[in-house]
């Protein structure tokens, strides 16, 4: 199955990903992170003004086949979260480069994304292609 992974943004292994813009760092779980959970029913967010540092845990989303932690793919401060998706999970599923996106947070320092991945290396980590 093939999966889409928009170049504008970057992966972690975790499978979260992050479109930045500015100072303004939107976060969300890639399609194939999706695709593995299944129907998602339950979104765990931090809430506005919370601190995130990297690597952190920022919260869970609980699909009917497991309950999944999500990190912080850079550290922040929430300024807006998604709150159409934490009433109507199924919409992370549906676009989740879209509708479906988690968090916006303000960065302290956009060097913390130097480590994460491409499109083409994170695709490459997922599905296996050499």
């Amino acid at each position: 199955m093939t999966f889409e992974y928009p170049d504008d943004l970057k992966y972690l292994d975790s499978h979260e990903y992050v479109r930045l813009d500015g100072e303004i760092a939107t976060i969300g779980i890639s399609a194939f992170a999706v695709d593995q959970l299944g129907d998602i029913v339950f979104l765990e967010l931090p809430e506005i003004g919370d601190a995130l540092t990297k690597g952190e845990p920022l919260g869970s989303v609980e699909s009917v086949k497991a309950v999944e932690e999500l990190y912080a793919p850079i550290s922040g401060t929430v300024v807006e979260r998604n709150e159409g998706a934490i009433d109507s999970p199924e919409i992370i599923g549906e676009g989740p480069y879209g509708e479906g996106w988690l968090l916006k947070l303000r960065i302290n320092d956009p060097d913390e994304l130097e480590d994460a991945l491409t499109a083409d290396e994170y695709r490459q980590q997922v599905e296996g292609e050499e």
